[in-house]
């Protein structure tokens, strides 16, 4: 545009040399300059503006979204104490994105006993992670059959609340607010300083924080991922759980990282009964069990070496596939 209004403005003062001053025309053309990055400026400003907007109309969506039902209401009121043991029993489980969709997780019959560790793998859309959602609930009840247990209560008669409080999570991406440290770790301000610094020094942070009270950027932007995870292992440390689901914490950390994390969750959560989603099967080798799904259903069952020894050529075919861890 900027191109053609100048080429306009020097053809006209080509044919109107006689009726204008050197002058006049030599400021029209370095305005016609000037506008050029008036124009640039002004589209660089729509563009932001239709990205703040369509952000806008996602918060306008979300806002409007109803509410998760009975998030704090429940037909069974759990022990105090509940869970003591940490055993979680799937019966016929089926679980549904949507009611018109395919189920996801077809019938799902699976006993863990408490404080064992068990390693969850299979190819892209097996049903891994449709196991973590089913455990925190995250889909409508219309969309469930079939019954999850842990300790002998069914979790579809409790409130969300009290079901989430008592779950444990060390996410893939790690999830920071943009807040101090010390409200990262302990957003309901139930811990002392000093066992804020131990949890620190447990993750081999605490000669790299100055002080709890330090800001953290948005998405943790002034750490790196590395870090950004062991903060968030460190919250898990703090949280007293019996069951702790490890969605492959290491997936997207440096070597030393991964083997840092990995030793913390050994010595660490020793007394919780884990869940682990893997995506490297060196995560999982020390498992007591391994869950093999497949299209829905847990195709195998059984410990590391049974595993191995029945699906040999298939992890041999696979140890380098991204698409099946």
């Amino acid at each position: 545009m900027t191109c053609c209004l100048t080429f306009v403005t020097a053809i006209l003062s080509v044919v109107l040399r006689h009726q204008m001053e050197t002058s006049a025309v030599a400021l029209a053309l370095s305005y016609c300059i000037n506008l050029t990055a008036l124009f640039q400026w002004a589209v660089r400003q729509s563009a932001e503006t239709e990205n703040y907007m369509t952000s806008a109309e996602r918060i306008d969506e979300y806002s409007h979204l109803p509410a998760e039902m009975n998030f704090s209401q429940g037909n069974t009121i759990p022990p105090i104490n509940w869970p003591t043991e940490g055993r979680i029993q799937f019966e016929n489980y089926k679980l549904k994105y949507r009611p018109e969709l395919e189920p996801v997780l077809k019938g799902i019959n699976l006993e863990i006993i408490p404080r064992n560790k068990i390693g969850v793998i299979g190819r892209t859309g097996a049903g891994k992670s449709s196991i973590f959602q089913a455990l925190f609930r995250l889909t409508d009840p219309s969309t469930t059959e079939g019954k999850i247990l842990i300790d002998g209560i069914d979790i579809h008669t409790i409130s969300l609340n009290d079901l989430r409080s008592i779950l444990n999570i060390i996410p893939q991406s790690p999830v920071l607010f943009s807040n101090t440290l010390r409200y990262n770790l302990d957003p309901f301000q139930h811990y002392t300083d000093e066992q804020l610094w131990n949890t620190l020094e447990a993750v081999q942070l605490k000669n790299k924080i100055d002080n709890l009270d330090i800001q953290i950027a948005e998405y943790g932007s002034n750490f790196s991922v590395g870090e950004c995870q062991l903060i968030c292992v460190a919250r898990a440390i703090l949280k007293p759980s019996k069951i702790l689901l490890i969605d492959e914490a290491t997936a997207h950390v440096d070597s030393k990282t991964d083997e840092i994390i990995q030793e913390i969750i050994r010595e660490k959560f020793s007394n919780q009964t884990i869940l682990t989603i893997a995506h490297r099967l060196n995560t999982i080798m020390d498992s007591d069990q391994i869950v093999i799904m497949d299209k829905g259903l847990i195709q195998e069952y059984g410990t590391p070496n049974d595993i191995l020894m029945k699906q040999k050529d298939l992890f041999d075919d696979n140890k380098s596939s991204s698409n099946w861890l």
